[in-house]
């Protein structure tokens, strides 16, 4: 096996000159990742105070031609797509070729429905080959794909459809998701009743269930793929031009449509992808994140492809049909990077190690983790158990806004440090700013800033600029401000503490509430816990702890006691949580994150009003909640 890309002083010189020399540096990366058209005529031109993100200025270039033509002379015959249905039995393989040709034709189909550069393409399908082919067939023609995770209601479709102002929609008549069948397709009918915008639905068979059909706007995928063209000449977008609009799952408010132009994000999901899984030709690289959401489109399709690699992409569910399953699909397809959310960690490690079992995985040489702070122990147990003990972990820190990773460990390069997102990513300046907006030197702790952009940095917020601008560079002006809170330690490790309104103070202490969890979640009967804070007259805050237990553990008097005296010697008395609330779920949104504004709502008894929770996955989380806080 070849040498890692990096060792710690290539990472160091590299770093240096991505800094000191930032316009050569980006440069060389847009060079050495990506072909191009027309050369830029400027590599960099941003300015926070307007929100102005322009990289490679004058450059045209086209996604699907990096992603699929540029690899056929050497890779024709390689593997570019993996499927592993939710059936165990079900499973195909697409090479370069044969992802190119469908592609050709989708976009052809997409032609002569009429959609032309700058059009907006909702794209609303299961984890299957459609949903890559769709992307990258709207990226060859210059349409502007937004796609809509397929778990999210018919209300939230609806509303994202309408933002973008898509005129085809592309869907499924249903998904499978473990046991459960997921009615797409009537969902679409829900969300465009009386739409006249919408004036194409382009459906995939995925199942022989008959859903509504309107003769004069629904189309049969298959049908219009039959007598496609398989040539379709690229179209040459300018470095500018919108790539995709992706909306965050707000949790209050209109959704955000966060819109990435063409060149920088390209550049930046090539060179982080190759930098960070330190990818080797040939290699099986699986990413379990929905292309519904940023991971998905950065490491799933466009970062992975662009490097000529070979995904892995899994249609369902962890636990189906057994909590072995993510680990025999490592086995059979001999996976070499694993890529999750703690979320998944934490769920299978709670379901326990017999699991682990029917599977050896022997292929893994790289293991990552994505989607929020990973606690200590859930990283052990992936490290020891999953990798077994020989797998660097690289715990990712970004966001939907950022296109890429920002902060990494970075294989050969950085030390590992469970529950340390370590050392930024070449380009990526990060500060920590105390609460009059001041930099922290050397050890401290407070709010993660940007001082300069990067490529992978969004543009806007599709159709409201000014949003854009207050939402990321008002509150600390000359700075992106991430929004959440960070520790860097005495050696220049970076430890995110959370979204900065999930930062405590408690009788004058700033407490983490990553910190509080992660003790918690240590005691081996924690499958999962989440801190809010609430009000007290003496304190200010006090501490309130949700507590999931591993499958058999019963909650007790003792076990609370345990929990509290255990925080109290990892942190200190002033971080033991007031209350705790041992419960059946949590709230999360279909990514996976935990909706703290509910939690917060029922710890102060204020059960009446949530706002919008469809982009919950467990509705039924809320009733339960509620009546277990009852319950007392």
């Amino acid at each position: 096996m070849s040498e890692n890309y990096l060792n710690t002083n290539k990472y160091k010189e590299l770093y240096k000159k991505s800094i000191e020399q930032s316009q050569e540096f980006w440069s060389d990366q847009a060079l050495q990742f990506i072909s191009w058209v027309k050369p830029w005529d400027v590599v960099s031109d941003c300015d926070f105070a307007t929100g102005k993100v322009h990289w490679y200025t004058g450059a045209q270039l086209n996604a699907c031609y990096n992603c699929l033509d540029r690899h056929l002379p050497t890779k024709a015959n390689v593997p570019a797509l993996i499927w592993e249905g939710n059936d165990p039995n079900d499973a195909t393989k697409l090479t370069y070729q044969e992802l190119y040709l469908q592609v050709c034709k989708f976009a052809n189909v997409l032609l002569g429905l009429g959609v032309k550069p700058g059009d907006k393409v909702s794209i609303y399908l299961p984890m299957i080959p459609e949903l890559v082919i769709a992307m990258l067939a709207c990226t060859r023609i210059g349409a502007v794909h937004s796609i809509v995770f397929g778990g999210f209601s018919a209300e939230a479709l609806r509303a994202r459809i309408l933002d973008c102002g898509a005129s085809v929609i592309v869907t499924a008549n249903e998904g499978l998701r473990g046991e459960k069948i997921i009615p797409l397709k009537e969902s679409v009918e829900e969300a465009i009743a009386d739409l006249d915008q919408v004036t194409d639905v382009i459906v995939v068979k995925r199942t022989i269930t008959v859903t509504p059909w309107d003769a004069k706007r629904d189309r049969d995928y298959t049908a219009l793929m039959a007598t496609a063209s398989t040539e379709c000449p690229c179209y040459n977008a300018n470095a500018l031009d919108p790539l995709f609009i992706l909306y965050t799952s707000g949790s209050t408010g209109k959704p955000k449509g966060a819109l990435h132009s063409t060149a920088g994000y390209l550049t930046y999901a090539a060179m982080t992808f190759h930098y960070v899984f330190d990818y080797r030709p040939g290699e099986i690289y699986w990413c379990t994140a929905d292309a519904g959401w940023i991971t998905g489109h950065t490491y799933v399709v466009y970062g992975p492809l662009l490097n000529g690699a070979t995904i892995l992409m899994y249609e369902g569910v962890p636990t189906y049909p057994t909590a072995s399953r993510m680990w025999e699909i490592i086995d059979k397809y001999k996976v070499n990077t694993f890529y999750t959310s703690p979320t998944l960690i934490r769920s299978l490690m709670s379901m326990g190690d017999e699991f682990l079992k029917s599977s050896n995985r022997s292929s893994l040489r790289i293991l990552g983790s994505v989607g929020e702070p990973i606690n200590p122990a859930a990283w052990e147990w992936f490290y020891h158990k999953v990798g077994n003990s020989k797998c660097p972990i690289v715990d990712t820190w970004w966001q939907t806004e950022t296109g890429g990773i920002l902060i990494s460990a970075l294989p050969g390069a950085t030390k590992l440090l469970p529950g340390s997102a370590t050392k930024p990513l070449f380009g990526i300046e990060p500060l920590i700013l105390d609460e009059q907006g001041q930099p922290i030197e050397g050890e401290g702790e407070g709010a993660l800033v940007i001082a300069k952009s990067w490529p992978g940095q969004m543009q806007t917020i599709f159709g409201d600029h000014a949003r854009y601008i207050d939402n990321y560079f008002s509150h600390f002006p000359g700075y992106y401000f991430s929004g959440d809170g960070a520790r860097r330690d005495a050696d220049g490790n970076f430890w995110i503490t959370g979204r900065m309104d999930d930062v405590l103070k408690v009788s004058g202490h700033r407490i983490g509430t990553a910190e509080v969890e992660s003790s918690i979640v240590r005691n081996p009967a924690v499958a999962e816990a989440a801190v809010v804070g609430i009000p007290d007259e003496i304190k200010g805050e006090a501490i309130y702890a949700y507590v999931q237990l591993k499958n058999g553990i019963n909650a007790t008097k003792e076990l609370e006691k345990e929990l509290i005296a255990e925080v109290k010697k990892d942190i200190g008395s002033f971080a033991a949580p007031q209350s705790i609330h041992f419960c059946k779920e949590l709230p999360k949104t279909r990514s996976g994150k935990i909706m703290r504004r509910i939690l917060r709502k029922i710890a102060v008894g204020e059960t009446e009003e949530f706002g919008d929770i469809s982009t919950l996955s467990n509705t039924e989380s809320v009733a339960n909640l509620i009546a277990e806080r009852d319950a007392g």
